[in-house]
């Protein structure tokens, strides 16, 4: 009997050494899976950080670019009302000193005829 007790001995340290065996296999296979998706995310972290810096970038440039434009546009919109302005100003300075003259002619005429 003491021949099939080692038997079954040597058959269940076996199977429990197989039994080991597959677990250690489960446990690298998982753990080779864990950091082939821990480098996976990594990586996909890296693009989306690398691609949010280009879309930072991007829209910064495109905000000041707006930006100077819309100063070029108001700078430019000011200019034309400024001129229009200074071109009013003209006019009706000339239409005040033609009116001064025109009156002061008259006086000056009236002045003369009151004494003729």
């Amino acid at each position: 009997m003491q021949a099939s007790t080692f038997l079954e001995f040597k058959m269940s340290s076996e199977k429990y050494v197989h039994s080991l065996k597959q677990i250690k296999e489960t446990e690298e296979k998982s753990q080779k899976e864990i950091d082939e998706q821990k480098k996976r995310v990594t990586e996909e972290i890296r693009n989306f950080e690398t691609h949010a810096i280009q879309s930072i970038t991007t829209a910064r440039a495109d905000g000041e670019k707006l930006v100077e434009s819309s100063i070029d546009q108001a700078r430019k919109k000011a200019h034309v009302e400024t001129e229009k302005i200074i071109e009013d100003a003209k006019t009706k300075a000339k239409s005040i000193s033609s009116k001064i003259d025109s009156q002061t002619v008259k006086e000056i005429i009236d002045i003369l005829l009151k004494e003729v």
